[in-house]
């Protein structure tokens, strides 16, 4: 999906949340942090193996902005497993995706792999 498409589905899925606000952004994540004013970012860990790259960024991040502060969070373990690749491969084979992704993101994917074996 497009970035535009992403965003869409990103503001469904938090409608119900008033306090959170859903952005896209081109370019370094500490200029669009700095844009926002933002002081921390988040960033999801699923296993070890994200640990390293996450690692790197981080510390780039804060070498590229000292006010910066990266925290890491870990999914329940019932979620670690997951990746938008696996899930696509999924939906692309036609299984049930409905438990990780909201239903607007399902139901667009259902639409464009119908889509895709027309052609």
């Amino acid at each position: 999906f497009s970035a535009e498409e992403k965003l869409h589905f990103a503001e469904q899925a938090l409608a119900a949340y008033p306090n959170v606000e859903v952005l896209s952004f081109d370019g370094l994540l500490v200029d669009f942090a700095r844009r926002c004013e933002a002081q921390v970012i988040l960033r999801g860990l699923r296993a070890v193996s994200d640990f390293e790259y996450e690692f790197q960024l981080a510390n780039m991040n804060r070498k590229l902005d000292g006010t910066l502060e990266s925290v890491f969070l870990t999914p329940d373990e019932r979620y670690s497993f997951i990746s938008s690749s696996l899930v696509r491969q999924i939906a692309a084979l036609g299984g049930d995706v409905s438990e990780f992704v909201a239903p607007s993101v399902e139901q667009a994917m259902q639409r464009r792999f119908a889509e895709d074996k027309k052609t």
